[in-house]
């Protein structure tokens, strides 16, 4: 049977000068060489946080939501929490293998790419996603954009 689950983060992702008012254990560091120059890590929640087949919204002052996925095979993504046939909420979807079925009209979107399954048509952005001990951290760039 597939859960279809998702939890609210309550604190938005911040910019390096605005991590006032976020628990101690929140916050963001840039790695300064190697593959993730110039990405800045925003740890989000302990990954047992995140339901398997499940997702969580973090919410973001802007661009738009950010919606982090955790399948069954225990593998984290994180897409624009907008489905790209009429931005429906995809952290609302049933997630099934690396998918995520939008829960408005049932678009597909794979979650390592972002794009739709066809027939569809679209993609959304998608986000770096790494686990460092028991948290899942994101990938925003050094300015505060998005990643990629």
């Amino acid at each position: 049977m597939m859960a279809r689950m998702s939890a609210a983060v309550s604190q938005p992702l911040t910019t390096p000068s605005d991590t006032a008012g976020l628990p101690s254990s929140a916050g963001s560091s840039e790695t300064p060489n190697g593959p993730d120059h110039g990405k800045r890590w925003t740890r989000i929640c302990a990954r047992e946080d995140i339901p398997r087949l499940g997702a969580r919204v973090v919410r973001r002052p802007y661009g738009g939501n950010i919606a982090i996925f955790r399948t069954a095979s225990d593998t984290f993504f994180a897409l624009a929490d907008r489905c790209p046939h009429r931005g429906g909420p995809l952290s609302q979807g049933i997630v099934y293998g690396d998918r995520v079925a939008c829960p408005l009209h049932n678009t597909n979107v794979e979650l390592p790419s972002g794009c739709a399954v066809a027939p569809d048509k679209g993609q959304v952005e998608t986000f770096d996603v790494k686990i460092e001990g028991d948290f899942v951290f994101v990938a925003l760039s050094a300015n505060g954009g998005e990643n990629r």
